[in-house]
């Protein structure tokens, strides 16, 4: 395919002044070697894989009171079509939950004033089945059977097993599943090809998967609960905080974020070069203060404003250029604005909460404001980038 598009770029480039500063833009993006990446194929791996365990789970536990689960999603840069380094690879499924037969969850927003909301709960209440027993199993109800009746004739409810409190619970949650996982391995047709192991995280369940070839990459399954019918969940994703209550699930926008890149993906010429700016500017990165993060969002404002016929390979170091200069004037503006929050330029593809929606800009620098030593350090590490 990248012999393909170089043709085609060749064949474009017919009658063009080799000086021009768009050629030299082409020659620059060809002389780098770009990793052969293996994504595409252990993506549908990784989801072949989830999607058995998760066969395997309701054969296993078809009257079980476990949260119900949903059809895994891609989310992260290897499902948003780039990754900073190939070898050690992350494949991040979001598994959403549903609240299982008698229960309900209601969704509990951080009320700290912090957008992304950080301190999101899950609360679990037990509903009345009574109208509906007889066409569910027989199951009983939680809140008008006897206690005795209950442990003779079902298994607990969620709140006696994954809650504390009324609250369900991250820790208790994961290590339910990594318990199963590992029991469930050696009945899967991937067992027969790769070894796993389950290593060690207490907000996730995250799998080492080595081939026969010695290959090895890495899974990691992410819970969350969707709020309303929008792509935003509150998900058992590890916080920059350096103690988070295990009752505590923050919200994400994972799912938002890889559906923006699926939008950007059909809209963009063939050649386009927009996820290969993404890849080298992440690959930069290493050894800096500079998250990811910041670097995916500015991409994400600027493919939002800079027509999407500007990202070809040809235009590939005049766009370097435009994300390194608007990322040095948010650093020197202290500002670097969340791209859902406030933002009417959203594709229409992606469902956001109308408090997100109306919202005011969420300033991912917010830290730099507030601390000028790291402002100053970040500056520095700029320019030396």
């Amino acid at each position: 395919e990248l012999e393909e598009e170089e043709e085609q770029e060749e064949e474009e480039s017919e009658g063009e002044d080799p000086d021009d500063e768009r050629d030299l833009g082409r020659i620059f993006a060809k002389s780098i070697q770009w990793p052969v990446q293996n994504l595409a194929y252990r993506s549908s791996v990784v989801q072949e894989l989830v999607g058995d365990l998760f066969l395997l789970f309701e054969d296993l536990f078809p009257n079980s009171f476990f949260p119900v689960l949903q059809p895994a999603i891609g989310v992260g840069s290897t499902f948003e079509g780039w990754c900073p380094h190939e070898d050690d690879a992350v494949y991040h499924m979001l598994v959403p939950f549903k609240a299982p037969r008698g229960h309900a969850f209601h969704l509990e927003l951080g009320t700290t004033g912090d957008r992304p909301a950080k301190h999101s709960c899950i609360r679990v209440e037990l509903e009345c089945t009574c109208t509906n027993e007889q066409l569910v199993d027989n199951m009983l109800c939680f809140l008008h059977h006897s206690e005795e009746e209950l442990k003779k004739k079902q298994g607990p409810s969620l709140l006696h097993t994954l809650c504390t409190g009324s609250y369900l619970d991250v820790k208790k949650t994961v290590r339910c599943f990594q318990k199963f996982v590992r029991l469930a391995w050696v009945v899967l047709p991937q067992s027969r090809r790769y070894r796993m192991r389950v290593l060690p995280s207490s907000r996730s369940c995250k799998l080492q998967l080595t081939s026969a070839s010695r290959r090895t990459f890495f899974l990691e399954m992410i819970f969350g609960v969707q709020q309303g019918d929008s792509d935003v969940f509150l998900s058992s994703q590890n916080t920059e905080a350096i103690y988070t209550s295990s009752t505590t699930w923050p919200e994400s926008y994972a799912v938002a974020e890889v559906k923006f890149f699926t939008y950007i993906a059909r809209q963009v010429p063939r050649d386009s070069f927009h996820l290969k700016c993404l890849q080298l500017c992440a690959r930069i990165l290493v050894g800096t203060g500079f998250s990811t993060y910041a670097f995916k969002t500015a991409v994400m404002h600027l493919l939002n404003t800079i027509p999407l016929s500007g990202w070809r390979r040809r235009d590939f170091l005049l766009r370097l250029e435009d994300i390194m200069r608007y990322l040095r004037y948010c650093l020197e503006e202290k500002r670097l604005d969340h791209f859902f929050f406030g933002n009417e330029n959203v594709p229409e593809e992606i469902l956001l909460p109308p408090a997100v929606e109306t919202a005011e800009p969420f300033n991912l620098f917010q830290h730099l404001a507030q601390y000028p030593a790291i402002h100053a350090k970040a500056l520095r590490e700029f320019m030396e980038l």
